[in-house]
């Protein structure tokens, strides 16, 4: 089987501790106590998951760990995305199990979610026993074959002794360079069998040399495009938190003096308060940080991958840039944009030789000159700030809810978002200061990944407080991960934003199909035509559908009741708690670039075009 580094950002290995570097005293047990054993060497401590036939045996000896929590989701989707949550949360692996066939079928999507957003994921999936695979037996699916394109390696394990090898590389792969999934498939007689359990196992990996440090003479070459640059941008993506690179970033904005935007995927990476961050980039980005990757005359990727979203249409992107472009991903330099400069490498260590080559140039009496370049970003930034209209009949604006949660919440609290105009809004709206703080499913946009991950956050991270922002569509997808928050004292918050409509199609039907709302509208009440006022979904009852899942339900119409409603859940931490925000429900999420279209032509609000002047473009 081929292993590739496919996957986007840089990361820096950060093994678990371990029971020493002794080799331990051969064990005779079964192969489900071998990969329980393994599981606890290599430092899980939480998984989830559910079992089934292929993967009961596994589940005997877990009953017995003393050092790997189990947790019982209420679908293998939610497994999937908790594990993911934590993984964000914690920067460690995370861990979902399930048996064969549908279980495993149904870790497709958080497979495929973790894979676009590089996250270190192991998928632990029983599989028929060794001689039935391939005969159609009963819950049989080719899960290797079904997920090569969505991990960044997998397995088919059909030997006992092979099991801690497996699951020492399985780790080590998921972990370092790129990170991203991994998935073993253990067959059932595998599992059953007596073999012999010793760690640490000799591991095998010959083809996997993932390059950390990068070359000299490309960091040099990059320090001197920025000193000589009129008008640079740093593009950080989130391979820069995937190596835990925020404080060498830092450094170099301030030593550079350039301007720092974050994409979806990095927002913490850079404090949003600080002076040099200009917001985010991409479709719904901030007007000064689209604006400034498209006049730019240098852009310095780093752990970024030159997604769709953020580009626009792709030829007509930073037509004036020159593109330095560093990840540890060797497949994604070039891909999208040729690179001027192409560094592979960890973004770390990227960062940190990049400080010393520009304070190199800087002895040398070579500094960049951005005055004019930060005029013209400051002026923009005054002129087109990120902004919303109160509703004019009185009800909630959902901007403003999400705006609120953000300034109530305690120090520390860990965002997690599901996928549509909340999304947008809670990356907009709520500060991000601090790493490990905004999770979401950035690459495949995945509708239902903020409560399970929000779950996964906080079994990860107990003692922070952890909000999931939800949609009325995305909270029906995976709700019935609260039970499983409920019965395992995994106390969330929940704020829906309760518009009662698909939003973000529903924004694209108003703007680009003449307002026909076919099949986006989530009720039945008010406004189910499309043609009066929306009072939210009611069916079903989410304040009565939460109660009955062991939360504590609140529901918020009006703006004079919306701090209260947000402080009394912030107060409440036995349990799980949601909030029911019935929001206005044509609140548009701005700015925007059309799908297809070049970012020259961003709206910063419904037919507002920005005026930058014809002094840039020189």
């Amino acid at each position: 089987m081929p292993m590739t580094e496919q996957a986007t950002g840089a990361h820096h290995p950060h093994p678990r501790p371990r029971s020493g570097g002794h080799q331990s005293a051969p064990e005779h047990v079964t192969g489900a106590k071998s990969l329980i054993r393994s599981l606890e060497e290599v430092g899980a401590d939480t998984v989830f998951g559910i079992p089934g036939g292929a993967i009961l045996p596994a589940y005997d000896p877990l009953m017995d760990s003393t050092r790997v929590r189990h947790v019982l989701v209420r679908h293998e989707q939610g497994a999937g995305h908790a594990a993911t949550g934590y993984a964000q949360a914690t920067g460690r692996v995370g861990v979902c199990m399930a048996t064969s066939g549908p279980g495993a079928t149904n870790l497709v999507t958080p497979i495929a979610d973790a894979h676009m957003d590089s996250v270190p994921l192991v998928a632990i999936t029983g599989q028929v026993a060794s001689k039935a695979i391939g005969t159609d037996a009963f819950q049989e699916a080719d899960i290797v074959g079904i997920t090569m394109p969505i991990t960044k390696h997998n397995f088919l394990v059909t030997k006992a002794e092979d099991i801690p090898k497996t699951i020492a590389e399985a780790f080590h792969i998921a972990s370092t360079g790129r990170p991203g999934p991994v998935l073993v498939d253990i067959a059932k007689d595998a599992l059953q069998a007596q073999t012999v359990f010793s760690w640490p196992p000799t591991q095998d990996l010959p083809g996997y040399r993932p390059v950390t440090k990068p070359h000299a003479k490309q960091i040099r070459e990059a320090a001197r495009l920025i000193t000589q640059a009129k008008r640079p941008v740093l593009y950080v993506g989130g391979g820069v938190l995937k190596a835990k690179a925020t404080a060498e970033l830092k450094v170099l904005a301030e030593l550079t003096g350039a301007p720092v935007t974050t994409t979806l995927m990095a927002l913490g990476a850079f404090p949003d308060s600080h002076k040099l961050h200009v917001g985010m980039p991409g479709m719904h980005g901030a007007v000064t940080a689209v604006t400034a990757l498209q006049k730019a005359d240098l852009i310095v990727a780093l752990g970024a991958r030159f997604d769709d979203r953020v580009t626009g249409k792709l030829d007509s992107f930073a037509p004036y840039a020159k593109i330095v472009h560093a990840d540890i991903d060797p497949a994604e330099i070039g891909k999208n944009r040729v690179a001027d400069v192409p560094i592979v490498g960890d973004a770390r260590e990227v960062i940190a030789d990049l400080v010393q080559a520009v304070q190199k140039e800087h002895s040398e009496g070579h500094r960049g000159d951005y005055t004019a370049w930060w005029k013209d970003l400051n002026r923009w930034r005054e002129t087109y700030p990120l902004g919303y209209e109160q509703p004019d009949n009185g009800s909630l604006s959902p901007q403003q809810v999400i705006e609120r949660i953000g300034q109530l919440a305690p120090e520390g609290t860990i965002f997690a978002a599901g996928v549509g105009q909340h999304q947008m809004w809670a990356a907009h709206y709520i500060q991000y200061e601090k790493p490990a703080t905004w999770l979401n499913s950035g690459g495949a946009g995945t509708m239902g990944y903020a409560v399970p991950a929000a779950m996964g956050a906080k079994a990860g991270q107990p003692d922070r407080t952890v909000w999931a922002v939800d949609g009325d569509g995305c909270f029906q997808m995976t709700n019935q991960e609260l039970t499983t928050c409920a019965l395992n004292n995994i106390p969330i918050k929940v704020a829906i934003i309760n518009n009662g409509a698909l939003g973000m199609v529903r924004q694209w039907q108003t703007l680009f199909y003449n307002q026909r709302y076919s099949n986006t509208v989530l009720h039945s009440g008010p406004g189910a035509s499309g043609k009066e006022p929306s009072a939210g979904t009611r069916v079903p009852d989410f304040v009565k559908l939460s109660e009955a899942m062991g939360c504590y339900a609140i529901r918020c119409e009006s703006p004079d009741d919306l701090d209260k409603a947000i402080e009394e859940a912030n107060s409440i931490n036995d349990r799980p708690v949601v909030v029911d925000f019935i929001v206005h429900e044509d609140a548009m999420v701005w700015p925007m670039v059309a799908a297809g279209t070049s970012n020259d032509e961003i709206l910063a609000a419904r037919d507002v075009r920005p005026d930058f002047g014809d002094n840039e473009d020189d």
